[in-house]
């Protein structure tokens, strides 16, 4: 038996924002609750864990963490809950703590409602596995009525997430209502002009940020690097400008639902079918009429590709910036004759210090990775596991896809020509100028020679998959000797590269071969 001056204690408070509207379960009530408890019982508290507003299907909580901090730290050694579904919703993580983690550093967990001590031998303990599962089923029921009730509401015609899109602001007698922010909308009418007259997203992105017209993110208070020249107005992308450009909310719809939650205990999100989105029409006043909305979509490049590449590399499409997690390109230099990486982002705003340069030799920045790549391998796979994966490996399933992008790309190159048509003719008609119908004209063009480009080199991709030995690139994938571009696509999903000369190296099939 243990006297209870020897327990160090820690009262664990938890309130999720679905708790909120239960009087037992507010903060005040829990804490009142447990210290009644530990003074009816001579305990003696070390400190008080409060995580305000955070739910219990995950513990990436700040007051839990520190808690575990304490605990690996000798500061307490018993923690007491009101109940079970305070600690957590999880019914795994929760009888993990429980069964595993607490007796495992000598921990003494009380749960008061639920009369559950773990230093005690009790039938309340026995059934805790069942209470953990009773709470984390409450947990998934409240997620559904969430979720049903936020389809019903985007049915309904009503905006529901968080931020407001750029160029409206929320009506502030109903926040689920759009109306039109005037200094914003200019902008975006601005964008809209520059698009009509055949302009890229990078030369409108440009334009913008030449003339310190705000961005988006200045408005949301976003930190910007300190050596920015221009942080006071920030730095228009073209991904930006890509989707105001494309956005239907310019023109009074609503288009949600377009990402849903792996499940009710992740925070990760996938992207929607786009079937499967929740559009309602003219909900709130249009910025752009439907019309100029239209004509610019057709004016708009459908396949963004890049032209064929005169050098190809085994790292290729891999290399991210550890600092700014944009791209990193590699780059030939005809006077060195080496390739040198750049990171993508300063390279197309370096006026505007967004960045930093990452500058590395190619050719030692390869084989430093390759050396790093076969030892974590040699040391972790198992090769077995990675045989019957390789041997599995269905490269007709590639080949389909390759066809499939083919034909997708003939089908684009059809409607770019029927364009190229239209924009003639709307030229005859009085309603493009000559300068406009020639920017255009070349715009088009170049897109429908770029896909064509492509286009080849996918015939060459499936030709080259259609001649792999399986065996051979079995030897390939175990032995490490031949540098294979699909065997380190297979192995690497991505790779970090930070200015101070870091590398993270982020690896694929950890469950599959590992």
């Amino acid at each position: 038996m243990h006297n209870n001056s020897c327990f160090k204690v820690g009262l664990y408070i938890r309130l999720s924002k679905n708790d909120g509207n239960v009087e037992s379960d507010s903060i005040v009530s829990q804490r009142s609750l447990l210290n009644q408890y530990v003074k009816e019982n001579n305990y003696y508290v070390i400190d008080e864990y409060v995580d305000d507003g955070f739910t219990g299907t995950n513990f990436d909580r700040p007051a839990f963490k520190r808690m575990i901090k304490d605990i690996e730290l000798g500061k307490i050694n018993m923690i007491i809950t009101k109940d079970m579904s305070r600690l957590g919703r999880d019914y795994i993580g929760t009888g993990e703590l429980i069964e595993k983690y607490f007796p495992n550093n000598n921990i003494r967990y009380i749960a008061i409602n639920d009369g559950i001590d773990t230093f005690l031998d009790n039938t309340n303990n026995d059934i805790a596995p069942f209470k953990a599962i009773m709470n984390d089923m409450y947990a998934k029921d409240i997620s559904k009525k969430v979720k049903t009730s936020l389809h019903s509401r985007m049915k309904e015609g009503l905006y529901v997430s968080g931020r407001c899109p750029f160029g409206y602001l929320k009506d502030p007698n109903n926040k689920n209502h759009l109306l039109i922010n005037e200094e914003q909308a200019k902008t975006v009418k601005l964008i809209y002009d520059l698009a009509l007259k055949g302009n890229t997203y990078h030369y409108i992105a440009g334009e913008l940020t030449k003339r310190k017209i705000k961005t988006p993110a200045s408005y949301y208070n976003y930190v910007w690097n300190s050596k920015c020249i221009s942080k006071e107005f920030g730095v228009w992308v073209d991904t930006t400008i890509k989707t105001i450009l494309t956005n239907r909310i310019y023109v009074g719809d609503l288009v949600q639902g377009k990402t849903k939650k792996i499940n009710y205990k992740l925070k990760k999100t996938i992207k929607n079918n786009p079937k499967d989105y929740i559009i309602a029409l003219n909900t709130h006043e249009a910025i752009i009429d439907r019309n100029t909305f239209n004509y610019v979509q057709d004016l708009l490049p459908k396949n963004v590709k890049r032209p064929e590449k005169k050098r190809f590399y085994l790292l290729d499409g891999l290399l991210y910036c550890g600092d700014c997690k944009h791209r990193i390109t590699i780059r030939y230099q005809n006077k060195t004759g080496r390739s040198y990486t750049t990171c993508d982002y300063y390279r197309t705003y370096s006026k505007y210090h967004v960045c930093t340069t990452h500058t590395n030799n190619y050719e030692i920045l390869e084989n430093v990775i390759l050396d790093n790549i076969r030892k974590v391998y040699k040391k972790n796979l198992d090769q077995n596991k990675i045989k019957n994966y390789i041997e599995n490996l269905n490269f007709t399933d590639n080949c389909l896809k390759i066809k499939k992008q083919i034909e997708s790309l003939r089908i684009t190159n059809n409607k770019l020509i029927e364009n190229l048509d239209k924009t003639y003719m709307d030229k005859l008609k009085g309603l493009l100028d000559e300068s406009q119908y020639l920017r255009i004209r070349k715009n088009l063009k170049k897109e429908i020679d770029d896909n064509k480009l492509i286009i080849a080199n996918l015939k060459k991709e499936q030709l080259n998959l259609n001649k792999i030995d399986n065996k051979n690139y079995i030897n390939e994938f175990l032995s490490f000797d031949s540098q294979n571009r699909k065997l380190i696509i297979n192995l690497v999903e991505k790779i970090y590269i930070y200015q101070n000369k870091r590398i993270d190296i982020i690896f694929n099939f950890k469950n599959k071969i590992l």
